[in-house]
C-alpha cells in the first residue's frame, strides 16, 4: 500500500496519491503544491469565514417524515402499499450493506421490502427470472439491482429488463433520454443526482444562471448531474481525466458537484471563494487514530473548503443519506402513478 502524503498546510491528505484522475493530462501530486503566498492570500481572505454545513442526513430525515405522511395516507386512502424489490447478486460485503440499509430504510417508512438474494454463480438467465417476476408483479413498484454485478453477467441486458415504469434507479436508457432533451421528462432521476439537487433547494442555492462544474462523468453521478444542473439552467462544465487544467475551470464554479472517487483531490487553491459545493466521493484513507485503521473523506479537502466555500457537504453525513431518501421517494412516485393517487 502506499504510504500516506501530508499536506503540511492543512490536515487533507490521500492514500493514493499517485492515482489522482487528472494525472494522465499532465496534473499530478506536484500541482498541489501551490505557493505559500497563494495559500495566505486564500487564507486571508476567507480567514473569518466558515461555510455553511450542509447537512444531508437532516434533510434525508425531513424527506423520510414526508414519505411516511404520504405512504400512510395512500394507504388509508385506497389500500394500497408501495413496494421495492432488490435483487443481489453475490455475497460480497459491502453491498449485503447497501442493501440491508435499503430494506431499513423502507420499514421506516412503512414501503414494502422484497428481496432476492441469488447465490455468486447465478445465471443471467436466473437474475432475468427474476426481474421478470417483479417485472409482472403489481405489489412490486420499484425495482433495484445491486451493483456491481458479478463479471460474468451483461450488466446493460439486465439493467435493461427492469420495467421502465418500475426503474427507481433511473439508469434506464429511455429515462436518461428523456433527462437529456427539453420538453420531456423522465419517469424518474438516478437517486444519487437527484438528491446534490435537492439539496441545492432545500438550502435556498440558487442555480439559475449560475456557472457550475460537475467533477466526473459516469453514467451513475456525473452526466445526469450535469443534465440536471442545465434543466435549472446553469451554465454546466464537465471536468474529466482528460480535461485540460481542471483547476482554472474549477474556480470559475459558483457551484461544484465532485464525484471522481479521488480521496481530498480539489484543494481550497481550486475553488472560487463563496461556492458551494456538493461533494459525492466517500473514499477511505489510512488515519492511524482510528481504530478501523482508516477514516472516510469526499473527492473534496473539507478542511480547506470549508475556509473558502460558502456552503459544503460534509462526507460523511452529505450526500450519502440523500440516495436512499431518494430512493425512497422515486418508489413511492412509482406507486401513486401506477394507481392515480394525488
Amino acid at each position: 500500500m502506499a504510504s500516506s502524503v501530508f499536506f503540511t498546510h492543512s490536515h487533507c491528505y490521500s492514500s493514493k496519491p499517485s492515482s489522482l484522475v487528472f494525472r494522465q493530462v499532465g496534473v499530478g501530486p506536484t500541482s498541489l503544491r501551490f505557493s505559500s503566498s497563494h495559500v495566505a492570500s486564500v487564507a486571508a481572505m476567507t480567514m473569518d469565514s466558515s461555510a455553511k454545513v450542509i447537512d444531508g442526513k437532516s434533510v434525508a430525515k425531513q424527506i423520510r417524515d414526508e414519505i411516511t405522511a404520504e405512504v400512510s395516507r395512500m394507504r388509508e386512502s385506497i389500500g394500497v402499499i408501495p413496494g421495492l424489490a432488490v435483487i443481489l447478486v453475490g455475497d460480497r460485503k459491502d453491498s449485503a450493506t447497501y442493501v440491508r440499509n435499503k430494506k431499513k430504510a423502507c420499514e421506516s417508512v412503512g414501503i414494502n421490502s422484497l428481496e432476492a438474494n441469488l447465490p455468486e454463480d447465478s445465471t443471467e438467465e436466473e437474475v432475468l427470472n427474476y426481474i421478470a417476476g417483479y417485472n409482472d408483479d403489481p405489489s412490486v413498484h420499484g425495482i433495484l439491482v445491486q451493483l456491481p454485478l458479478p463479471s460474468h453477467m451483461n450488466e446493460q441486458n439486465i439493467l435493461n429488463a427492469v420495467r421502465i415504469e418500475k426503474d427507481v434507479d433511473g439508469f434506464h436508457p429511455l429515462n436518461i433520454g428523456r433527462l437529456a432533451m427539453r420538453g420531456r421528462e423522465p419517469l424518474f432521476v438516478p437517486c444519487t443526482p437527484k438528491g446534490c439537487i435537492e439539496l441545492l433547494h432545500r438550502y435556498n442555492v440558487s442555480i439559475k444562471g449560475k456557472r457550475a462544474v460537475v467533477i466526473g462523468r459516469s453514467n451513475i453521478v456525473g452526466m445526469p448531474a450535469a443534465l440536471l444542473l442545465q434543466r435549472e439552467d446553469a451554465t454546466v462544465s464537465i471536468v474529466h481525466s482528460r480535461t485540460s487544467n481542471p483547476e482554472e475551470i474549477i474556480r470559475q464554479a459558483d457551484i461544484i458537484i465532485a464525484a471522481v472517487g479521488q480521496a481530498n483531490m480539489v484543494r481550497g487553491s481550486w475553488i472560487k471563494p463563496g461556492a458551494v459545493i456538493i461533494d459525492v466521493g466517500i473514499n477511505p484513507v489510512e488515519d492511524p487514530n482510528s481504530p478501523r485503521g482508516y477514516k472516510l473523506v469526499g473527492d473534496v479537502c473539507y478542511e480547506e473548503a470549508i475556509r473558502i466555500a460558502s456552503a459544503v457537504t460534509p462526507v460523511p453525513g452529505g450526500v450519502g443519506p440523500m440516495t436512499i431518501a431518494m430512493l425512497l421517494q422515486n418508489t413511492l412516485i412509482s406507486a401513486k402513478r401506477v394507481h392515480h393517487f394525488e
